[in-house]
């Protein structure tokens, strides 16, 4: 009886390693040979969920699975599983994040949300040939393989991978100035920026080229940095003292708050122009939406629009999220139909590795590809992974984002 009962014993034990190994030898297979059980793509991305610039990443992340909703509803060959992970704006912090998006067995992806964790990810995506179409990381060193304006130089190779549905920071500059510049807005500008940051530097170097291209008057330009972005009220004063009428804010909405606050505090009453990064302050928590009225900015989406697709989307997010969409919500969206509309075309299934992918979207999206969204009509992509779309001027109005074109 004893000997018998071992066998039994025995025999169980073994059965329960085979199927151990089988089952871990299927996971494994799963993670990187795509979904075929399934059925879905897996989408991933990483962006600040908590931290100071959160509503970045989760107004990215709402957009982006309003999108997902969508398409699942329609039943068809191409359905999502959304995974956002939160990087806190920090890019050890994504890479981190990245990874485990990646052990989950990640197919496509939505890059990050801010610029400095997105040039982490994207260096990460582009050494495991993961596709890489980010809502919001607009700094060209996520692109990589872009001539610096000021300089020249090409700081990084490019990554053939690596797309953006935003604006490129350079163009942010350009257009700003531009628009500046065209609407006869100020005589005498000031900037203040960022310099320990690549998305403020790079929007500042291409406005300031502009701006002497069209003669706009610059009279200071000052600066701040991570640790310092408290007090503002040297920069103020010398903008102030230099007779400065508008003040360009190439920065994230949190120090353009406190700008915005300071100046106030001071009687200094000049225009104040951003640009995307300040698209969201109004849902600042503990922000005076009446500090902001007559702030303008440059963005690829405004709210107040009155086609189909915007009023929809406006509707469903607010109803979901108790608040008016800002640009990051909308790129967001944008980047999960883009990615719907290119894997239908290049013909993608969903047992395809995330590299087998990629090499179907790469040539599409540098090729014929167009996609037409909330952030602009008839975009396309160029080789160094940039888009292209008008940018849409905005300016606050009793506590609401209206439309100036």
């Amino acid at each position: 009886m004893y000997s018998k009962f071992c066998q039994k014993v025995t025999l169980v034990a073994a059965l329960t390693v085979c199927c151990a190994v089988f089952a871990s030898c299927t996971q494994g297979a799963a993670s990187t040979g795509g979904n075929a059980a399934s059925g879905v793509y897996k989408i991933g991305g990483t962006g600040p969920l908590t931290g100071g610039a959160a509503i970045y990443g989760n107004a990215a992340k709402n957009g982006a699975q309003i999108a997902v909703d969508e398409i699942n509803a329609l039943g068809g060959s191409v359905q999502f599983r959304l995974n956002y992970q939160d990087d806190e704006h920090d890019a050890e912090k994504a890479v981190n994040a990245y990874n485990t998006l990646k052990d989950w067995g990640m197919q496509i992806f939505l890059g990050s949300v801010t610029s400095t964790p997105g040039v982490a990810t994207s260096a990460e995506s582009n050494k495991d040939h993961i596709f890489f179409l980010t809502p919001s990381a607009s700094s060209t060193e996520v692109l990589g393989g872009v001539a610096d304006p000021l300089t020249g130089t090409v700081s990084t190779p490019r990554k053939d991978n690596v797309f953006q549905m935003c604006f490129e920071d350079p163009n942010q500059g350009l257009a700003s100035a531009q628009y500046i510049s065209d609407r006869k807005l100020g005589t005498k500008i000031a900037v203040i920026y960022k310099n320990d940051d690549v998305y403020s530097i790079g929007i500042y170097n291409s406005f300031k080229v502009k701006a002497q291209e069209l003669g706009l008057n610059i009279v200071s330009a000052t600066t701040f940095t991570e640790s310092s972005q408290n007090d503002f009220n040297v920069q103020l004063t010398e903008a102030k003292n230099a007779g400065a009428d508008l003040i360009f804010l190439p920065m994230y909405y949190t120090p353009a708050s406190l700008i915005l606050t300071q100046a106030k505090a001071m009687s200094y009453a000049p225009k104040f122009f951003g640009v995307d990064g300040m698209d969201g302050i109004l849902t600042m928590d503990g922000f005076d939406k009446s500090l902001a009225e007559g702030v303008m900015l440059l963005t690829p989406f405004s709210a107040d629009a009155k086609d189909d697709k915007t009023v929809s989307f406006v509707k469903k997010y607010s109803d979901q999220f108790g608040e008016v969409p800002n640009q990051f919500a909308a790129d967001g969206y944008d980047c999960v139909y883009a990615y719907y509309n290119a894997l239908q075309q290049a013909e993608c299934t969903p047992n395809m590795t995330a590299s087998q992918i990629c090499d179907k979207l790469i040539p599409l999206f540098t090729g014929s590809f167009t996609y037409d969204g909330l952030t602009g009509s008839g975009m396309k992509w160029d080789t160094t992974g940039a888009v292209t779309k008008s940018p849409k001027g905005i300016v606050i109005q009793n506590g609401i984002y209206v439309g100036m074109d």
